[in-house]
């Protein structure tokens, strides 16, 4: 009983060419590009031909060319001598194996490259530089009143602009000194931390500070404890009986 032979079934649209159909039919039917089966090969190729005959499809010279070449092979493989198929069967092999690699590189350049944009460099245009329009003179003299007052935009603001910005409250040692003594005024003693209660920017606290450095530098004041809740006292001058 005859057994079923399975037949291989594809269906190829479009080639760019006889060697894209090869290599197409080649990669369908699982053959080695360096050692392909001519006979086998020749028949799928012809299969090709005439389906595109069939759909009334043109089918250029390039391929019949092909196909001839290919019976001229199988042709002269089936000779004793059978050189020149061999030659001509490496001539085929290395035109497709070119053909092939050409593909890859193809195929690696289509991510790099598009043909949806068209780029070129700026071209040298001299341009006429020549002011052709007309104006009324009311419009030059507006013109002229908006550029005169732009000149005078240029111009530095006043100090006062910065006022409101750059300005701060100037606090001196020397009246802060005046405050703390009054606190202390008729042996009074006041806790560190009240020194600093009216004080509410930092230029005002910081000259508060100073003031009582100096104050304990002098000796005009002496400060008892540690922290905020420390006592600050003045200290009574001594006064020296004459000898």
């Amino acid at each position: 009983m005859q057994q079923d032979i399975p037949v291989l079934q594809y269906k190829l649209s479009s080639f760019e060419g006889p060697l894209d159909m090869l290599l197409q039919l080649i990669a369908k039917n699982k053959l080695d590009i360096c050692d392909i089966e001519i006979a086998l090969l020749l028949d799928q190729y012809m299969e090709q031909i005439n389906n595109m005959q069939e759909n009334q499809m043109d089918v250029s010279s390039e391929f019949l060319e092909m196909a001839s070449r290919l019976v001229y092979i199988k042709s002269v493989s089936l000779l004793p001598k059978h050189e020149e198929a061999e030659q001509l069967k490496k001539e085929l092999e290395g035109q497709l194996l070119e053909y092939a690699e050409c593909r890859r590189v193809a195929k690696l350049l289509s991510h790099m490259v598009t043909y949806d944009l068209f780029s070129r460099a700026p071209a040298n245009i001299e341009y006429d530089m020549t002011y052709t329009r007309r104006h009324s003179p009311t419009d030059i003299c507006v013109a002229f009143i908006s550029a005169a007052g732009r000149g005078k935009r240029k111009l530095p603001p006043p100090i006062d602009a910065f006022s409101g910005i750059v300005s701060r409250k100037i606090v001196s040692v020397s009246s802060r000194i005046v405050y703390v003594m009054r606190s202390l005024w008729k042996g009074q003693i006041v806790k560190y931390k009240t020194l600093f209660k009216d004080g509410s920017e930092k230029s005002e606290l910081v000259a508060t500070f100073l003031a009582v450095l100096e104050l304990v530098k002098n000796k005009r004041i002496r400060i008892d404890g540690f922290g905020e809740d420390a006592d600050v006292k003045m200290i009574k001058e001594v006064k020296h009986s004459e000898e």
